[in-house]
């Protein structure tokens, strides 16, 4: 049976600092409780009944279980795992962050050892196993996205689907009659990541309304792989007059392509894009777009999970309304 003193010995600590980490009665530093952590994970060491009832006592410690997946735009998440750490240290609170590979067993090893008072989930699958796992251990937890299967837990996300709906919105206003979405990597589809079903979904819906030709695609991030798509998509007929960008990882790619085709934008192809602001003001042509509130969003998270581990179960869930920024990349189609 893994002891307390085994757990001491693997992570290079004292026996009595992996116990003030357990029960929360002192402050440990962020890197300690993570070594703790993991040494807790990699020995299977599972706290007594005692040492149980002193973790119930509060750690000052938020778990983000954070999707650093290669098929995902990482820098983007990394600007939310930035907001949240930001918002837990003002409330005096520190992160220890999952990675995509913890999945359930992570839920399960983070209420078990207690090392977190709570957890934010990020990247929420149509069927993600981490909700059922999350109902049932009653661990405080808000969800960065939403899926049908999130009932009884508390989230908040961007309401990406109005996000879709705006920006096609946005080109029929100026009379494009035919647009093409380029959308995430293939394999976040297959994994039904909510925020881009919830895109393509209002994508659809947007463009039957208006009743404009429209038509999305999955697109790769690689640079070579994005170019040859939106070339091809080019070609086909009807050719597409405006662009909806939905993959901040390929918009090089995408006005690159545009420049090596002799296309001028706006005054060829109207392009809109949903990004990070910092990011649609860097490119050679300032986007259109909806900027993903990602410092807001954070902040949100970690105020309404804290609202939780106070025992306010005032704590709703919060759909954050998009706004679309008007700058250069758009024009009335002649």
């Amino acid at each position: 049976m893994v002891t307390i003193a085994d757990v001491a010995r693997h992570a290079g600590v004292s026996v009595s600092t992996v116990s003030y980490t357990l029960s929360g009665k002192r402050p440990i530093s962020a890197s300690t409780r993570a070594r703790i952590a993991r040494s807790v994970a990699e020995l299977g060491y599972r706290p007594n009944a005692t040492a149980q009832a002193l973790a119930s006592r509060r750690t000052n410690t938020l778990a983000l279980m954070a999707p650093l997946r290669a098929d995902n735009n990482v820098p983007v998440i990394m600007q939310f795992v930035a907001g949240i750490a930001a918002a837990a240290r003002a409330h005096d609170h520190d992160i220890l962050l999952l990675t995509q590979s913890e999945g359930v067993e992570g839920v399960r090893r983070v209420r078990e050892t207690a090392l977190v008072d709570a957890v934010i989930v990020m990247d929420i699958e149509a069927d993600d196993a981490r909700l059922p796992v999350l109902r049932a251990l009653g661990l405080p937890a808000v969800l960065i996205g939403t899926t049908p299967n999130a009932g009884g837990l508390v989230w908040v996300d961007l309401d990406f689907g109005r996000a879709a709906e705006a920006c096609v919105e946005h080109l029929a206003g100026l009379g494009h009659r035919s647009v093409l979405m380029l959308g995430s990597p293939s394999a976040v589809y297959e994994r039904r990541s909510g925020y881009a079903l919830a895109f393509a979904a209002g994508f659809e819906s947007a463009v039957r309304r208006h009743g404009i030709d429209g038509r999305w695609r999955p697109s790769e991030p690689a640079y070579r792989a994005a170019s040859a798509l939106l070339e091809r998509e080019l070609a086909g007929r009807p050719r597409p007059t405006a662009l909806v960008v939905h993959n901040e990882g390929i918009l090089g790619a995408v006005l690159g392509t545009l420049r090596r085709l002799d296309l001028r934008v706006p005054e060829d192809i109207s392009v809109v894009a949903l990004c990070p602001e910092q990011t649609a003001v860097n490119q050679v042509v300032e986007l259109t777009g909806v900027a993903v509130p990602a410092e807001r969003i954070g902040r949100a998270a970690v105020e309404m999970v804290l609202r939780q581990v106070d025992g306010d179960g005032t704590a709703r869930t919060r759909l954050i309304a998009p706004e679309l920024t008007l700058r250069q990349s758009t024009a009335r189609r002649a």
